[in-house]
């Protein structure tokens, strides 16, 4: 049975709110006061608070401030109840954290349909996608029914790419986040000596050209090529802007869901930058593998060019091709007949790109 609490002062208030919500098949915890409120969430953990603003000991903004420090009780949905006098302060309680505010008096649906509605917000919140297009299309079409976000696309496009394509230049205009359905994509800049620098490797289940899209000369920072044959499916630029900017809770979990490609970046690029040839080597190695762009000596491996590893680990072609030899002698990789590379010692493997 769903847990609620309702913290009010005005006994009345408090109890009618009580017998319509326990009628409602909820189970009701209620508290008089905002000291009493606080440990009662902390004990019980509802699914969602009703809290008064105008109360004795602790007004309901220290109540929802002091919930929200704890990690246990921060996310549980806080409703405020406010009189019409009080139709000034709801901005602030907003602006708290609170997720929706009742008027007093109010009506029996109301109250009914403000915690359905809090409650399926909250489902969805916890709700788990799956990384791939339908997981894709899920969270776009719950987020167009559950906020009306009638603006979002319907449906994203698919497109195949051979291997080497370009999908974007640097300096083309953004309009599009690329999620990456199959194969595999490197993102790359080109020096001023003409050098081209690797920013980032991409595989299934990822994003590409989120902080280009953010870029406030609206153009893509770097270019993003195709190691394999891929199939992308297109975000429309205003489709991202309306969930990162929209409401607050949807944006979060959003950014959640693109926010490990940009750790992982900024993981890559300090490695580029302070990691041996060695290291740097086993470390693509074995993001290829996990990303399903090379595959253990279980499978086939997939065929990828010398001067493409290089540039991927930051190294001149003939420096690439020696430290997969001695990979090779050390029995950590195969090479096949194409030329294909298939890990043999994954473990080994992982220890070099930790430690060297």
């Amino acid at each position: 049975m769903i847990k609620i609490l309702i913290i009010e002062d005005n006994e009345d208030v408090r109890e009618n709110t009580a017998e319509i919500l326990t009628l409602a098949n909820y189970q009701v915890h209620t508290a008089e006061d905002g000291e009493k409120g606080i440990e009662i969430a902390k004990l019980t953990k509802p699914a969602i608070i009703i809290c008064d603003i105008m109360m004795p000991k602790l007004n309901g903004y220290d109540v929802l401030l002091h919930l929200n420090k704890d990690t246990t009780t921060a996310s549980i949905p806080f409703i405020f109840l406010t009189a019409k006098t009080e139709r000034i302060d709801v901005r602030k309680g907003m602006n708290l954290g609170a997720d929706d505010y009742l008027m007093k008096p109010f009506e029996e649906s109301e109250l009914l349909d403000a915690i359905a509605s809090r409650l399926q917000k909250h489902n969805f919140l916890k709700k788990e996608f799956s990384r791939d297009i339908e997981g894709i299309n899920q969270f776009f079409n719950e987020v167009s029914i559950s906020e009306g976000m009638v603006s979002l696309s319907k449906n994203r496009n698919a497109v195949n790419f051979y291997k080497g394509d370009v999908i974007f230049m640097e300096g083309d205009a953004a309009h599009t986040l690329y999620f990456i359905q199959k194969g595999a994509i490197k993102t790359h800049k080109t020096t001023e000596s003409g050098k081209s620098l690797v920013t980032g490797l991409f595989g299934p289940g990822q994003f590409v050209g989120q902080l280009s899209l953010l870029n406030k000369n609206g153009i893509y920072g770097d270019t993003a090529t195709t190691l394999e044959q891929t199939e992308v499916f297109e975000i429309p630029k205003t489709d991202f802007k309306s969930l990162l900017f929209g409401d607050k809770l949807i944006s979060n979990k959003f950014i959640s869901m693109i926010s490990n490609d940009l750790v992982e970046l900024q993981e890559q690029l300090i490695h580029m930058a302070f990691s041996s040839v060695r290291k740097r080597l086993a470390k693509v190695l074995i993001d290829l593998s996990e990303k399903e762009i090379l595959h253990t000596s279980k499978n086939k491996g997939i065929t990828i060019s010398r001067e493409d590893l290089a540039s991927l680990i930051g190294t001149a072609t003939e420096t690439a091709i020696r430290m997969l030899t001695d990979f090779k002698d050390e029995k950590l990789i195969l090479f096949g007949p194409l030329r294909e590379i298939s890990i043999t010692d994954k473990k080994s493997l992982k220890n070099i790109a930790l430690f060297g």
